[in-house]
Formats: C-alpha cells, sequence, structure tokens
C-alpha cells in the first residue's frame, strides 16, 4: 500500500473514530489537529557507526476522551528522517549521510496529570519507510568505518516495517499542544541486510527517535 493510499484510510478512520467517540460522550471534547515538529533520530547500532541527525515531521492526530483521566490519541504523521554512517575513502574519514521518509501510524494512550494542559503519553506506533538513501552519491563507494570491503550504497536496502514503543510529555492548551515523545524500534531495521550477501550477515539496529512538535486542534 502506497503512503498516500494508507494516508487517506487513517484519516477516514480517524473521522469515524472520532464521530463514535463524540456521539458516545457527547458532553466532552473530541478535537482533531495538524501536527508539525522536528526529528531527532539515530540508528543504536553496534555494526555501524553512526551519528544522529535532524529531520521533520507532519500530520493528522485525534485526541478524545476514553475513561476518567484518561485520553486516546490517534493519526498518521509523516518524517523525512536522516541519519549519518561513519566512512573512508582511503584517504579521510567523513560522516556519509542518509536520508528516508517514514509514515507513522500512531495509536497511543494520555494521562492527564491536570486536564488540557498536562499529560503523559505511551503507546505503540507502526512505523513504514521507505529505504535509506544517499544524500549524494560521491559516497556510494566510501569502505564503512570498522570493514574492509561493505560500501555505503550497500546498506540501503533496510526493512520496510518496523514496530515502535513511544512514550513522552505534552503541555499546552485544549486547542495547543507542545509535546516530547521519544520513540525506541523494537524490531530490527537493518534485518533486511541480512539477506543480501554482505561483508557482515548479522546486522541489528533499531530506530531511535526524539519527537518535539506543536499540535493545533480544531
Amino acid at each position: 500500500m502506497s503512503l498516500s493510499k494508507l494516508s487517506f484510510l487513517v484519516i477516514l478512520v480517524c473521522f469515524a473514530v472520532t464521530n463514535l467517540t463524540a456521539q458516545r460522550n457527547y458532553d466532552s471534547y473530541n478535537r482533531i489537529g495538524v501536527t508539525g515538529g522536528i526529528t531527532i533520530f539515530d540508528i543504536n547500532t553496534d555494526d555501524l557507526q553512526t551519528v544522529s541527525e535532524n529531520g521533520f515531521t507532519a500530520g493528522f492526530t485525534t485526541r478524545g476522551p476514553f475513561y476518567n483521566d484518561f485520553d486516546l490519541i490517534y493519526g498518521i504523521n509523516f518524517a523525512g528522517n536522516k541519519v549519518g554512517v561513519k566512512g573512508s575513502n582511503l584517504l579521510s574519514t567523513e560522516e556519509i549521510l542518509y536520508q528516508f521518509q517514514a509514515a507513522q501510524v500512531t495509536f497511543l494512550g494520555s494521562y492527564n496529570l491536570i486536564k488540557h494542559h498536562l499529560s503523559v503519553e505511551f503507546g505503540p506506533i507502526l512505523n513504514i519507510n521507505g529505504n535509506l538513501k544517499l544524500e549524494n552519491d560521491k559516497f556510494a563507494d566510501y569502505i564503512l568505518e570498522g570493514y574492509n570491503t561493505l560500501r555505503a550504497e550497500e546498506i540501503q536496502n533496510i526493512s520496510r516495517f518496523n514496530f515502535h514503543l513511544a512514550g513522552g510529555i505534552t503541555t499546552g492548551f485544549e486547542g495547543f499542544k507542545i509535546s516530547g515523545i521519544y520513540q525506541y524500534g523494537v524490531t530490527n531495521m537493518l534485518n533486511k541486510l541480512n539477506d543480501q550477501n554482505l561483508e557482515n550477515d548479522d546486522f541489528e539496529g533499531h530506530s531511535s527517535t526524539i519527537v518535539i512538535a506543536g499540535t493545533f486542534y480544531f
């Protein structure tokens, strides 16, 4: 399923669930919001020498009451992430930048410490990403640090579907909130590299992402 079709499907589900929740909780708030922010992305791995880099995120979200002091948050976000990997051309060692796009389906629980103003969020995220792409093709034949033959262009084909666990804090008002969320990739996002007959056949790496975002609710 393409990212555009996935986003359309999730948006429809968000509207449908919001409408049903609103009918059941006619005296409660149910808000649809637009989110935008920055990401700080890295890969936790012993197999590559990585450097965290900044990216961006944007998407749609819905927040509504669930039970007592708990809310539910669900929606879809798109991200443009970057990560650096150290490599060498035998003359010098440089940080090689990769970029990739991703769509995330979120379903988080929210516990209200101060209703509408302060809450903690936690829950699972389904992450669907494209391949790593070299930001500059001149680094394609660089040998990655720690290897004898592994070239920078050979690690681009990573796993597409990954599950994340997320947790963080949100503050603000009913119509606008700022959040800081940490996402850890439970699944091995480098697992697909193990089927490509590379110098290393036991890659393991887990994504590590800090998301700082603002959300306007309608």
